[in-house]
């Protein structure tokens, strides 16, 4: 029996989560060219209500996919390249962690 490899982080969990949504993936593809959207602008590109755009648009951010900037009382979502950079270097460690090889020599006692 091969030993597991380690669970990932919570903040890996929560990008992974974020993404398991196909409506939060079509959100996402908005922001794939740099633009900066307001909930508005997202969801009426999207033809979804502003609550739901909103609550998708917080669920990405957490996930490290949107960062936020506000400018007055306008909220701006773009794509968090960095990231996202990031948290795909963690899922790729993850997904390739060799286990340790176990040492099948036979014990003599």
């Amino acid at each position: 029996m091969q030993p597991e490899a380690a669970i990932p982080g919570d903040d890996l969990q929560v990008f992974l989560k974020a993404l398991a949504s196909g409506t939060r993936q079509r959100l996402f593809s908005h922001f794939t060219d740099g633009e900066r959207l307001t909930v508005g602008e997202v969801a009426e590109r999207a033809g979804l209500g502003l609550s739901t755009t909103s609550e998708h648009l917080a669920v990405l951010r957490r996930g490290g996919l949107l960062q936020s900037t506000r400018t007055g009382k306008l909220v701006r979502y773009h794509a968090d390249r960095e990231g996202i950079t990031e948290l795909l270097g963690q899922l790729h460690s993850y997904l390739l962690a060799s286990p340790e090889p176990q040492d099948t020599r036979p014990t003599h006692g």
